[in-house]
């Protein structure tokens, strides 16, 4: 550009270009900002704006999410299908709605408690079972964050969550609606029934080529062969590294010295105490339990409940205020402490039951020590292997030629289509389970540089290799599935109009046993099953069909399989008295206040985001989604 302006033309024609870069940017980007929405934007809440980055990262990390608790990877189409792309949408929106109330009611949280916060985050805890500066970096690394983002972020989720526990506070489930679910839950059935399968459809001949013909054309879209596509990874993860290193027994004796209170059970004790402004009321309160006053009529006197006083069957480190934690594990059983002079005023405190510790021997701790010191060394060497990786991939190499430079094992899969299938039928074996490589590579294509994909800790890099089109199969292909498809399809017609017929046949005043014998099957029970039991031998459907059954109705069903029937009869209803003391009451009571909880922020929120005003760019929304593909 420089020598291009040195001279009058080159400057002519230099202007010329800047001007229509300048044009360009008041079409594609600086022109977004006079209408209010920037190309980068995805929605807005109040003065809030969610990034197309942002919100990218989010949908990624949920559709891993849900791959992993599925066992195999989730398409963006099955993604749209389930809602998955508007329920995050609504939860990150949300998110803002809420940040943006605290950001009006003026709320905030100290340093000191966002990092008391971070510090006691389980997932930052190293080896000896402190927080480890090494691992909260890498970990929030992991996930896009740097550490004043991070910081950043749990500060906002701690203000949300006092908004929240505001919002929901004091709410209690109806003791009716407690009542009727139970009832509902817990209501039983008892039936008795038959099973049609194949023998009772009779003897099906085989089609003819005609018939055969016609079936095929009329189900040819789902015999249809799929897209294949040819795909090499290599993954890098600390658990695979791990496996690699040898930790000694030294190593992991001395992890065990250091975490000896930590993997055992330490010694815990039945603490109560009280309270008083000063250590004079104190001593005379303590002077008056020596002289035959009890400890809980001191506690009654003073106005106190049990659970203003019982701490509970509690452990020394979980006690806050240092100095009753060492005056209870000081005492015997049934012992009043002398007055103690504690963070919050002087305490009297008393002893109850004591439960002692138990300590571990490092023999029962020693294989599990020895992966976990292995594992966190190992994270040290991914990240050294992830930057080789890159670099290897930024010189051109393949994902093959890469990993076997740096010593690593690529896996190729040679054909395997969207739902991680062979073409043989069967699920690919050699992906890990919950790595959604597969979906991956059908978002690529042949050539690609694909940014790599985290993975349990780890790291994935793929490459498409090559891809084999869609396309309809002939006859000849799939004769064999053809014949067993139409067959099943026949039997199963044979053994709905046997059943509608038996069914028919018992509401005239028929016996089920009778019927039974007639098409050569038998009768079989199924007593006192609730609506989410499921009885040996009786399938599903027959569980759900049998409760929108009357007693002594008559009903039936598709069975496990499409070669099967059920035909039944519902000999007994009967509904347990409901016990609200109980604890599954008490666990239903738990579950009724967290749905009204939800719903509460749900409508505060809602009307939260109606009131600050919201906007959602749609074709940002479904450039992310996938949804304009």
């Amino acid at each position: 550009m420089r020598k291009a302006s040195s001279n009058w033309l080159g400057k002519i024609i230099m202007a010329v270009v800047m001007g229509v870069l300048i044009i360009s940017f008041g079409v594609w980007g600086i022109a977004d900002i006079f209408r209010g929405f920037g190309q980068s934007t995805l929605a807005k809440i109040g003065r809030t704006e969610i990034s197309t980055d942002q919100f990218r990262q989010l949908y990624t990390e949920k559709l891993q999410q849900i791959g992993r608790q599925f066992g195999r990877p989730l398409t963006t189409d099955q993604a749209r299908a389930f809602g998955l792309d508007r329920q995050v949408l609504q939860q990150t929106i949300a998110e803002a709605a809420l940040d943006e109330e605290a950001r009006r009611l003026g709320l905030g949280q100290s340093d000191a408690e966002t990092m008391r916060v971070i510090f006691n985050d389980p997932n930052f805890r190293g080896v000896g079972g402190a927080f480890d500066p090494g691992r909260f970096q890498a970990t929030i690394r992991q996930f896009g964050f740097t550490e004043q983002r991070y910081v950043a972020d749990q500060r906002r989720v701690s203000l949300r969550r006092q908004i929240a526990g505001t919002i929901s506070a004091g709410l209690e489930p109806p003791k009716v609606l407690i009542e009727a679910l139970s009832r509902f839950q817990n209501e039983q059935r008892s039936i008795e029934y038959v099973k049609l399968d194949a023998a009772q459809a009779g003897t099906i001949d085989s089609p003819s080529p005609e018939t055969l013909a016609t079936y095929f054309d009329d189900h040819k879209t789902q015999l249809r062969a799929p897209e294949y596509r040819k795909i090499s990874f290599v993954v890098i993860t600390p658990e695979d590294i791990g496996k690699w290193s040898e930790v000694s027994d030294e190593d992991a004796r001395k992890t065990f010295e250091q975490r000896r209170d930590k993997l055992g059970t330490p010694e815990q004790r039945q603490v109560s105490q009280i309270v008083f402004p000063n250590a004079e009321e104190a001593m005379s309160a303590r002077n008056r339990i020596a002289s035959g006053f009890s400890f809980e009529d001191l506690a009654r006197e003073r106005g106190l409940s049990p659970s203003d006083v019982d701490l509970g069957l509690i452990a020394k480190s979980a006690i806050i205020d240092p100095a009753i934690g060492n005056a209870a594990f000081s005492l015997a059983s049934g012992e009043v402490s002398q007055p103690v002079q504690g963070r919050f005023g002087a305490a009297l405190v008393k002893i109850g039951k004591i439960a002692a510790g138990v300590e571990p021997a490092y023999e029962s701790v020693a294989a599990s020590l020895k992966k976990e010191i292995a594992t966190e060394r190992a994270r040290t060497k991914v990240a050294e292997l992830r930057d080789k990786m890159e670099d290897e991939r930024g010189g051109g190499a393949s994902v093959i030629e890469a990993a076997h430079k740096l010593g690593l094992t690529a896996l190729t899969i040679d054909a395997v289509d969207r739902s991680g299938r062979l073409p043989n039928g069967q699920l690919v074996t050699n992906v890990p389970r919950g790595l959604d490589v597969v979906s991956q590579a059908f978002n690529s294509d042949v050539g690609v540089d694909n940014d790599p994909i985290q993975f349990n800790g780890g790291y994935v890099w793929y490459d498409v290799l090559g891809i084999t089109p869609s396309r309809e199969r002939g006859l000849d292909e799939v004769k064999d599935q053809v014949e067993a498809r139409w067959r099943d399809e026949q039997v199963a017609s044979r053994l709905r109009t046997k059943a509608s017929e038996m069914g028919k046949k018992i509401e005239q005043g028929g016996k089920l046993a009778e019927e039974a014998a007639a098409v050569g099957s038998k009768v079989e029970t199924a007593t006192g099953f609730r609506r989410d039991a499921s009885p040996p031998g009786v399938p599903a459907s027959a569980v759900t069909a049998a409760f929108r059954t009357a007693k002594d109705g008559i009903g039936q069903t598709a069975g496990a399989s499409s070669s099967e029937w059920v035909v039944f009869r519902v000999t007994d209803v009967s509904v347990p008295p409901v016990d609200l003391a109980s604890d599954d009451m008490k666990k239903l009571k738990e579950t009724l206040e967290r749905g009204l909880t939800d719903e509460q922020v749900a409508q505060y929120v809602t009307k939260l985001e109606r009131d600050i005003g919201t906007t959602i760019n749609q074709a940002a929304f479904a450039q992310v989604t996938g949804a304009n593909n």
